[in-house]
């Protein structure tokens, strides 16, 4: 392969095509394919390898800590944890086309992060965007966000994601003006784009942290209205137990 070539496939953007190349002579010098076939194995090897990245790029944008899939998750054991209605729903995987949201409520260190994470890669793997957040940083930076009026925007890009998850809501107590900002963002994507919730707390604690009535009611009526609701209060912990010096 001559320099110019090389510097055109790198032009095209296709490095894949640019190593393989020997290998593709190789195999054309054996006769094993035809032209045809030979070309039509360089096309989707290329449109295989682009898939590829972008679907790892979705999975980096996506800011998620820990890439946690369906495959890994202990059922054995959780027994009081409904199985058959969790790989129901991902399996049919008509949340995205639905605008679905998934709430998973259940005690600490019981899985619903791996699940919900679990939920989100799925739909990256789609090619849907994608984002995870801690609800701590979220508030956080819709507070900020107040400082230099950019609010707005802040909300207009975490509505635009095909599929937000929201980690860990209700860990933190928030100010009257992060409650709005969440319960807009919420409302915005209402019926939209589908939301994934998980908390430690029951929809009945929310105003605990919330510290609004009415716009928890509000908030939990839209969360719910159309949505899929895993109850894992009942679960155990899946963290292991640090053993005590006698």
């Amino acid at each position: 392969m001559n320099d110019e070539l090389i510097q055109a496939l790198k032009y095209l953007r296709m490095p894949n095509l640019l190593a393989r190349w020997n290998e593709y002579l190789a195999t054309a010098r054996k006769g094993r394919f035809s032209a045809a076939r030979l070309l039509k194995q360089v096309v989707e090897d290329e449109y295989s390898f682009r898939q590829n990245n972008a679907r790892e790029r979705r999975i980096k944008q996506a800011k998620i800590p820990e890439v946690l899939v369906m495959e890994t998750y202990p059922f054995d054991r959780q027994p009081k944890l409904d199985k058959k209605k969790v790989l129901k729903i991902y399996d049919a995987f008509d949340f995205m086309s639905k605008s679905q949201n998934i709430v998973w409520l259940g005690p600490t260190g019981c899985g619903k992060t791996g699940l919900a994470t679990s939920f989100l890669i799925r739909a990256l793997q789609e090619g849907y965007r994608g984002r995870y957040v801690l609800f701590s940083e979220l508030v956080d930076e819709l507070y900020a966000s107040v400082a230099d009026h950019s609010e707005e925007s802040m909300i207009k890009r975490y509505v635009s994601y095909d599929c937000l998850l929201i980690d860990e809501v209700g860990y933190v107590e928030v100010e009257p003006v992060q409650v709005g900002l969440f319960f807009t963002l919420m409302h915005k994507r209402h019926r939209k784009k589908p939301t994934f919730i998980t908390s430690n707390l029951g929809f009945s604690d929310w105003r605990t942290f919330l510290k609004n009535d009415h716009l928890t009611a509000a908030l939990i009526d839209r969360l719910t209205e159309n949505s899929h609701v895993i109850n894992m209060k009942k679960c155990v912990s899946l963290r292991p137990k640090l053993t005590q010096d006698p």
